[in-house]
């Protein structure tokens, strides 16, 4: 890991909460909350991958750089691949780490310890899980559980990734964070993938990676970062952001 680089996507056309990255908390967009953040983890520069002209605006008025792309994409990894491609088209940055766009309050640890999962060279992807503590959750299943082997006091190898209950008996369950640090070679391998049968059933892209073959590890990390996809967390994110000025 010589030259990482964050990659942040960021979309417009949310369901739930339409215009997600312009969205307003303390007089700024979410998407420059996010881009300051991935900043103050200091792990390598930071680039927004956007799908609207009004986004990259933002980001660069607030003094952060921005690319735009298609309208095409079906995942926030396809949009960092092309945003990536343009950007490094000679692969200088070896390693992407992918924040997701709704993450206004993520902090610095657990962004540097996705790049600590891919401390063995075998790894090719790295992730986050926290364990879970609320009983409601174990069975949610928005909630969505990693299975893995432990393999070092707070780092697991994925074996498998699901909405259900799993595994199955007495003991943990672990919480997936869905932030990413990706070898280049297998960022553009996994795009290359078509979509897996496990894929499909579970709604889980990273399973397509697992299918083929490709190595995940999971930093365990203390605590699930607040994602922002309803007026609720919007206004969760605005008083968790108040209280830490």
């Amino acid at each position: 890991m010589s030259n990482p680089i964050v990659l942040v996507p960021a979309r417009m056309a949310s369901t739930r909460l339409p215009n997600k990255p312009l969205a307003d908390i303390h007089g700024e967009p979410m998407i420059v909350h996010v881009w300051r953040r991935a900043v103050e983890a200091d792990v390598g520069p930071v680039l927004v991958a956007a799908d609207a002209r009004e986004i990259v605006a933002a980001v660069e008025a607030a003094g952060g750089r921005a690319v735009l792309t298609g309208l095409q994409h079906q995942s926030g990894s396809d949009r960092i691949f092309e945003a990536i491609s343009r950007f490094d088209p000679d692969g200088r940055h070896d390693v992407v780490v992918n924040v997701q766009g709704d993450l206004p309050t993520i902090e610095p640890q657990p962004v540097r310890a996705a790049l600590r999962a891919l401390s063995d060279p075998e790894v090719q992807i790295g992730t986050l899980t926290a364990l879970i503590r609320r009983e409601e959750e174990r069975t949610d299943p928005n909630v969505v559980k990693v299975v893995g082997t432990q393999i070092a006091p707070d780092l697991m190898r994925a074996l498998y990734f699901t909405r259900a209950m799993a595994p199955h008996g007495e003991g943990p369950l672990f919480h997936h964070i869905g932030l990413y640090a990706y070898r280049r070679a297998a960022l553009t391998r996994f795009v290359g993938l078509p979509p897996s049968p496990l894929e499909q059933r579970e709604k889980l892209e990273q399973l397509r990676a697992l299918e083929a073959g490709m190595r995940i590890d999971v930093a365990i990390v203390d605590t699930v970062p607040l994602g922002v996809d309803t007026q609720h967390d919007l206004d969760r994110a605005r008083d968790l952001l108040r209280t830490a000025k």
